[in-house]
C-alpha cells in the first residue's frame, strides 16, 4: 500500500520526511540506526489495515535532510523530531502508540520519558543501549574500535566487526531509499549506544513501556539492554517473531504480534501486570 500522505516538517536543523498509512488510532513506527521509512514499508501497509501509521525517515538519513553541517546525533534531539511529528500528525492532545527497533527504541523511550501525557504506550525492540550493561566498559571498547576502524580503514571492516552486536552475523540487508551507512557509522553509533536511559524516570512510566525482542535475538549482544532493562523495572520482555529486523523479513507475523501487544493494555494505559510475558521468555 502506497502512503495515503507524504510530506515533511521543518524542525530545529532539518526537513523530515514522513508517510501516512491507513486509519484508526495512530501509530508512529520508529526506524533504527541507517534505515529510512521504507525499511517499515511492509508491515505498516499490514497495520494500516486497523491504525492511521506514520514512518519516517530519521534526520540525516534519506530524505530527511540535514539542514547545516552533519554532526553527531543525539537521541534527545531526535525524540524531539518524533514529538514534532506527533503534534503535526494527531494534533495537540491525542495520545498515540509509538514502535522503535534499535536506536529507534532508544528515541521511543526519550520521546515517553519526556511526554508521557501523548503516549499511551511504546514499544521498544532491543534498544542498544550497551552503556547499562554490568560489562559495559568492554562493549563501548568495541563501539570505540569499529569506529577508528572505520575511520582508518573504510566501511567494510568496520561493518564486519559491528557484527559482534548481532551473534557474529552480518546485518541483514534492508529496504531502504539510499544508502545511510557512512553517516550512521559516521555520526550514529557512538552517541547512540553510550546514551543513557533515566531509569528513575522510566520507573515512573513503566506502566508506559513494553519491553521487546526478537525470538531468533535472544543471545545476541543487541537483546541484552532490553532484557536488563526490563528486569530491573520489574518488568519482562514480550518476543516477537524473527530476530533484530524481524519486522522486515516477517512483516505479516510481526503486525499481528504487535496489534496483540498494544490492544492488551487498556486505553488508560495500565501495563500488564508484572511477570508475565505473553512472548514465553
Amino acid at each position: 500500500m502506497d502512503p495515503s500522505t507524504s510530506g515533511t516538517l521543518a524542525v530545529p536543523g532539518a526537513e523530515i520526511y514522513f508517510e501516512v498509512r491507513g486509519e484508526g488510532p495512530l501509530l508512529l513506527l520508529i526506524g533504527g540506526g541507517n534505515s529510512d521509512a521504507a525499511v517499515y514499508k511492509r508491515l505498516a501497509t499490514v497495520l494500516a489495515a486497523g491504525h492511521r501509521v506514520v514512518t519516517y525517515d530519521p534526520r540525516g538519513n534519506s530524505r530527511s535532510v540535514l539542514v547545516g553541517p552533519q554532526v553527531d546525533q543525539r537521541v534527545e534531539e531526535h525524540a524531539d523530531d518524533a514529538y514534532r511529528l506527533i503534534r503535526h500528525l494527531a494534533g495537540p492532545n491525542a495520545p498515540v502508540c509509538v514502535f522503535g527497533s534499535c536506536s529507534g527504541g532508544l528515541i521511543a523511550l526519550e520521546v515517553t520519558v519526556r511526554h508521557p501525557d501523548r503516549i499511551r504506550l511504546a514499544v521498544v525492540h532491543e534498544p542498544p543501549a550497551l552503556s547499562v550493561l554490568p560489562d559495559a566498559g568492554r562493549h563501548m571498547a568495541l563501539l570505540d574500535d569499529i569506529c577508528r576502524t572505520y575511520r582508518s580503514e573504510g566501511m567494510a571492516p568496520a561493518l564486519v566487526k559491528l557484527q559482534a552486536l548481532h551473534g557474529g552475523r552480518p546485518a541483514p540487508a534492508l529496504p531502504e531509499e539510499h544508502n545511510n551507512t557512512d553517516f550512521f557509522l559516521r555520526h550514529f553509533v557512538r552517541p547512540f549506544t553510550r546514551f543513557v536511559p533515566d531509569l528513575t524516570a522510566l520507573g515512573e512510566i513503566s506502566e508506559k513501556v513494553v519491553w521487546a525482542g526478537g525470538h531468533a535475538s535472544r543471545g545476541d549482544l543487541v537483546h541484552r539492554p532490553a532484557l536488563f532493562l526490563a528486569e530491573r523495572l520489574g518488568r519482562t520482555v514480550e518476543l516477537f517473531p524473527g530476530g533484530h529486523v524481524g519486522y522486515a523479513r516477517y512483516p505479516a507475523d510481526f503486525a499481528e504480534r504487535l496489534v496483540e501487544v498494544l490492544a492488551a493494555v487498556p486505553p488508560g494505559g495500565a501495563g500488564r501486570p508484572h511477570g508475565t510475558t505473553g512472548g514465553g521468555l
